[in-house]
């Protein structure tokens, strides 16, 4: 049994995080939502935590090679390339914000992530800040009559 959900339906499940499966003429069913059931406003968006488990694990598998290395400033420079540089490729295929990379992500590995209690424990902390790109979910037209002619706008 297939049922038809109409767009005043799905604009009352949206924001509870349920996606619809619509069937849309000459195009078939199709998933129409891209939203997770978190309360969380930063969670809002599959692509977004799907990202951030990307960046997160990518992250960790990259940069094994430091275990036993001596935790010193080199060690710092080069884990924040090599993050940076993965994250760079992160958002040159559009995943993350902004015209620049430090408009997309930071990266720190310093004396500002860890104290000398941290280092004397074996322990180095990077954090890594990345703007994902959410999804365009709503596009809206405005259009408007003008003594010119008509006149269109996207939001």
């Amino acid at each position: 049994m297939q049922i038809q959900i109409t767009k005043e339906q799905q604009d009352i499940l949206n924001p509870k995080g349920v996606n619809i499966i619509r069937s849309f003429p000459g195009r078939g069913p199709i998933v129409w939502g891209a939203r997770t059931t978190s309360i969380d406003p930063n969670w809002k968006y599959v692509n977004v935590r799907r990202l951030f488990l990307y960046v997160e694990k990518s992250s960790e598998q990259s940069t094994q090679w430091v275990v036993f290395e001596p935790n010193n400033e080199r060690l710092w420079s080069r884990i924040k390339a090599t993050i940076s540089n993965f994250l760079t490729d992160v958002w040159k295929s559009g995943a993350l914000m902004g015209t620049s990379t430090d408009q997309a992500f930071f990266v720190k590995c310093d004396r500002t992530t860890m104290t000398q209690n941290d280092i004397d424990n074996g322990k180095l902390i990077v954090v890594i800040g990345i703007a994902p790109v959410k999804p365009a979910e709503f596009v809206i037209f405005r259009i408007a009559q003008t003594k010119g002619g008509s006149q269109v706008e996207e939001i």
